[in-house]
């Protein structure tokens, strides 16, 4: 446990000399408020570029906070993922091409820590990011709109940030697998499209795919409720993490005795 929390505090560390520990939550953060505002000031926007004839009115039916929360989040579903794929696809690749990987493994460090370690600081920059840019998102939603419940917020940044996660963990792995971190960016970031387009394609048959935590997430704000395939499709999204991970460390230890 010990050499676990050493190497975990390394990559934390890592991180901060990267300034990762600053840019991705500032992103998070630009990425969400940006929406909230402006949608609030699009009215005026447009009245004040839109070079309009005399007497012309400009009646925009104003959204719900719930719908602008959404379109905030959806952020970090597209521009959030590319993100989280550019801070993650070097996290253990970056560290073979430059043989620190196998410095470290000189000594009595076992695969499966070296690997997690790096996956659990990636996930906890992920989940303070997401936390700051969406309370952040939230405040803006609410002082220019209307206040979203908490207990709505929290049910549907679990749903949103477990999607994420499973994103991440499939960077983890292809970060693993290959000793180029632009080729395992490239590849995650392909991946994570085709599966969105055929889950949102198939939506009726493929309700379990972790993809859809999303739309449950959505409609956490929209109807107030859970889905009841929200529970499974978590499940399954836990499974494919689990999985993932497995396979990560038990290729990188492959690839590191080859080599």
């Amino acid at each position: 446990m010990n050499q676990w929390l050493t190497l975990f505090q390394k990559e934390i560390l890592e991180m901060w000399r990267n300034f990762k520990w600053i840019w991705v939550p500032i992103t998070f953060i630009l990425l969400g408020v940006s929406k909230p505002i402006t949608t609030y000031y699009t009215p005026q926007i447009i009245k004040s570029f839109g070079d309009l004839p005399e007497g012309a009115v400009i009646d925009i039916p104003p959204p719900s906070a719930a719908e602008v929360f959404i379109q905030a989040l959806s952020q970090y579903s597209s521009l959030g993922v590319l993100i989280i794929v550019l801070s993650t696809m070097g996290i253990i690749a970056a560290e073979r091409k430059s043989g620190v990987a196998a410095m470290i493994l000189v000594k009595p460090v076992s695969y499966l820590s070296f690997v997690t370690a790096k996956w659990a600081g990636g996930i906890l920059l992920l989940w303070f990011s997401l936390f700051i840019g969406s309370i952040a998102t939230w405040y803006y939603t609410g002082i220019l709109f209307a206040w979203i419940p908490a207990g709505d917020l929290i049910q549907s940044l679990l749903l949103y940030g477990l999607w994420l996660t499973v994103v991440l963990t499939l960077t983890v792995f292809f970060s693993a697998s290959l000793m180029t971190p632009g080729i395992a960016g490239f590849l995650s970031i392909a991946i994570v499209i085709i599966f969105n387009i055929i889950s949102s394609t198939f939506s009726t048959w493929l309700e379990w795919s972790p993809a859809q935590l999303t739309s449950y997430a959505n409609e956490v704000l929209l109807s107030k409720t859970v889905p009841e395939q929200a529970l499974s499709t978590s499940l399954i999204a836990f499974a494919c993490i689990i999985v993932l991970l497995g396979f990560s460390v038990v290729i990188f230890r492959k690839k590191e005795l080859a080599s």
